[in-house]
């Protein structure tokens, strides 16, 4: 059972658990567990030495890789909150970031660091500088200097359960303005880890491989789910196909990890040519997916491709299918254990009748404590008996499985009528020259707005706008047919490989 009151003790009981088994791989160091351990002690007591007090946070600002695990955890066994950042956010962004949260210290590069605009109270770990460093000023520190075990203090925080502390703040996205610190409890993250642990049977003979940012909760949850299972974690800093596949082949993967658009690319692959047997599952989230893309992966990967859905508000995942049962393509599956899950009419929150589109709602044990210092958002977001509103449109039907249309705040309404661009992006995807695909909307004089597609072909693929549009309106209703199809080299996507709707206008130019 994984320990359910301090993601500090997870590490711990691990190294205990699994001691030299071999915990992570990286592009450029293999730790066992009780190295990995050991390496979170002496960066929790280092932590201490430069005065990060319990309860003060530590902003994460760097890519995957076993200094960001150590990092994390030792953050924990100080007794400090994590704060992980898209590593490709601008440091005016960041400013925002550690600023709002009041950091007391932040880890990443020298460059990217020395770049903030911050006060000057702010510690500055430098993952790139060699110790010892004579340009360092009183402000910074390095990050190997304080793994050398030369620290002043004798014992971190690793007796302190935290249980309903705060962990972490993980900043939204930002679309709607500036990005918000969803708040989250050692226990809502861990039990969120648990629980998917069961959902998909992870444990201790399981590899495997993710080029999901730690920073998302998506490939926290599996960086969590791994070391607390006694997995092996081969972890890339980021996703390239061939990259991945051999990886699968070379360390025997029993589990993959990613978006939609890393299948999309690995769909391009010979994968005739790959070994891929050991897998026993995949899994997919963070955007829909379309029906025949998932057929084809279960067909050339000869393993079950299971969609899963999540967001920051709940440290991760929200629903899935079990790895034994049934599952279904186009589903996000059910709630986890101890979930509760609703759809409520956009207008009023009662309980709509079933297959009935309505925003999909998430109650338990997972749901954040709140926006960080911020009471007014935290009270739209979540009602007085604990609903918290998801933003996702979605339908459940008579079995309890759940398919979500689209986000909300995506929706484009054309001529009066509600169109749903990932309803679009289904039927699009399904032509057999389409590689990939994402609609966004464009301003019509006439009718409001209307939906444009923009379409990644497949090697050598041809195909016309006039037969892609006839292809659509054999599967759509005529208004729910885009507008304007653009061909175009690739999407834009951000740090997780998920597709980004708002940046689709800078295509207009090429």
């Amino acid at each position: 059972m994984l320990p359910l009151d301090d993601i500090g003790h997870l590490l711990v009981t691990a190294a205990e658990r699994y001691g030299n088994r071999t915990a992570l791989i990286c592009v450029d160091r293999t730790l066992s567990f009780s190295e990995l351990d050991d390496l979170a002690e002496r960066f929790a007591l280092g932590l201490r030495d430069l005065g990060v007090n319990p309860g003060e946070r530590v902003t994460l600002w760097l890519e995957n890789g076993w200094r960001w695990v150590v990092a994390y955890f030792g953050i924990f066994r100080a007794g400090a909150v994590a704060n992980p950042v898209n590593v490709l956010l601008t440091p005016d962004e960041v400013d925002f970031i550690v600023e709002n949260c009041n950091a007391r210290a932040i880890v990443g590069d020298s460059t990217k660091l020395r770049s903030l605009n911050v006060n000057s109270e702010l510690v500055k770990i430098f993952t790139d500088v060699e110790y010892p460093a004579s340009s360092l000023r009183p402000s910074e520190q390095s990050f190997n200097r304080l793994l050398k075990g030369d620290s002043l203090s004798s014992q971190s925080l690793t007796d302190n359960p935290a249980g309903d502390r705060i962990a972490a703040i993980c900043y939204t996205s930002g679309t709607t303005g500036r990005p918000k610190g969803a708040a989250l409890s050692h226990r809502n993250i861990l039990l969120n880890v648990a629980m998917t642990s069961l959902m998909h049977g992870r444990g201790k003979d399981d590899v495997i491989v993710s080029a999901l940012p730690c920073t998302h909760v998506y490939g926290n949850v599996v960086m969590n789910g791994a070391i607390g299972n006694g997995s092996t974690l081969v972890l890339f800093p980021k996703f390239e196909a061939r990259v991945v596949l051999s990886a699968i082949e070379e360390y025997r993967c029993t589990l993959l990890e990613g978006v939609p658009t890393m299948y999309y690319y690995l769909l391009q692959e010979r994968l005739e040519q790959r070994v891929l047997s050991s897998l026993r599952i995949c899994t997919v989230g963070g955007q829909s997916i379309p029906e025949s893309t998932m057929e084809e992966v279960e067909r050339r990967f000869g393993c079950p491709l299971i969609e899963l859905w999540g967001m920051t508000e709940i440290g991760g995942l929200g629903t899935t299918h079990p790895h034994i049962g049934p599952y279904r393509h186009g589903s996000i599956g059910i709630g986890l254990p101890f979930v509760e899950t609703k759809i409520v009419p956009l207008t009023q929150e009662t309980d709509c009748a079933q297959s009935t589109i309505g925003e999909l709602m998430v109650r338990g044990p997972i749901v954040m404590k709140g926006y960080w210092r911020d009471d007014e958002a935290t009270a739209t977001a979540i009602t007085a008996d604990g609903w918290l509103h998801t933003g996702d449109v979605a339908s459940k039907d008579a079995d309890g499985f759940i398919r979500v249309v689209d986000r909300l705040s995506d929706m484009i309404l054309t001529a009066g009528y509600n169109v749903y661009p990932a309803e679009i992006e289904r039927v699009v995807a399904s032509h057999p020259a389409v590689a990939m695909v994402a609609v966004g909307r464009l301003q019509d004089p006439l009718k409001g707005e209307i939906a444009k597609a923009y379409v990644v072909l497949k090697a050598e693929a041809k195909l016309s706008v006039e037969d892609l549009l006839t292809f659509c309106r054999g599967r759509l209703a005529a208004y729910k047919v885009p507008r304007a199809i653009q061909f175009v080299a690739d999407l834009p996507k951000t740090s997780s490989g998920k597709i980004m709707r708002r940046a689709l206008v800078t295509l207009e130019k090429t």
